[in-house]
């Protein structure tokens, strides 16, 4: 296919690509940067549910070309458009400070929530008015680690396809279904409906996690309701929730973040459903 030259900085396929870091240009295109080596190497393995590939066009300087090789090379055997950029060009389309230097331009790759409840889900993580896209991503990224079947955003969080959650989720946004701009309430019952027990993760929660733990309730599908990283979760949600749960502070911490908190809370539930007839603390006799 011959080595590609080098794109010019005012080409319209780089203006286009800068754009996407507008959220009304990402949903007007229904596109979305991915950036670094591991988070492009998962797109370019994506399928949409249609098969077609996720990955639509490739940005990589030169060096970047030689030591990514191989993911350059899946990409053109996708039939991505790959393009040798010089720096200048990364360092636009890029919305990091020091720029990998292999950008991905994707599809939008949500899911349909009616789908994902069409799945039947023993795991799964809806942030609630989370704000924060680091957060956002890092808590998909504990929820793909601790075995979820699905994330749920709902309308009052940030935008999944914001750079920071992508580059925050390190890849795991491509490997599990993500619904978004489901409200809150829409989300719960149609989890409730489908048999899904709500437990939403509160500091002040009425529930300790050990308690729940030790009770052996945790064994069966559950769906964690993750709030804002500042203010938590507001009554009305915690309103719609089976139990409204605290992780225990055993130290002198004054709290745990958002991220943190999640990966608690999804393990714990992963433990459960994994262990026979539930999952007793480890520090029972």
């Amino acid at each position: 296919m011959g080595t590609p030259e080098l794109i010019s900085p005012r080409s319209p396929r780089v203006t286009a690509a800068k754009r996407l870091a507008k959220r009304s240009f990402r949903g007007k295109e229904r596109r979305f940067i991915a950036e670094g080596p591991q988070a492009v190497r998962e797109a370019v393995e994506h399928r949409g549910d249609s098969g077609e590939a996720t990955l639509i066009e490739l940005f990589a300087t030169v060096d970047a070309a030689e030591r990514y090789a191989d993911i350059v090379d899946a990409a053109r055997a996708t039939g991505a458009r790959v393009h040798l950029a010089p720096d200048e060009v990364l360092a636009e389309v890029s919305q990091t400070v020091t720029p990998q230097g292999i950008v991905g331009v994707c599809h939008f790759l949500d899911s349909p929530f009616e789908e994902i409840l069409d799945a039947k889900p023993r795991l799964v993580a809806v942030l609630a008015h989370v704000r924060d896209p680091g957060n956002a991503g890092t808590v998909l990224r504990c929820a793909d680690a601790a075995g979820a079947d699905a994330v749920v955003l709902t309308d009052a969080s940030v935008d999944l396809y914001n750079p920071k959650s992508v580059r925050a989720s390190v890849g795991s946004l491509f490997h599990l279904p993500v619904a978004v701009g489901v409200p809150v309430e829409q989300a719960v019952s149609g989890l409730k409906s489908a048999g899904v027990r709500i437990l939403a993760a509160d500091g002040a929660g009425d529930d300790d996690l050990d308690d729940e733990l030790d009770a052996g309730t945790m064994g069966g599908p559950s769906a964690w309701v993750f709030g804002n990283e500042a203010w938590g979760l507001p009554a009305e949600t915690r309103a719609l929730a089976d139990a409204v749960v605290r992780v225990p502070i055993h130290g002198r911490a004054e709290s745990l973040n958002l991220a943190t908190a999640a990966a608690v809370c999804l393990y714990a539930s992963a433990r459960a459903q994994r262990a026979s007839g539930g999952c007793r603390s480890v520090t029972s006799s």
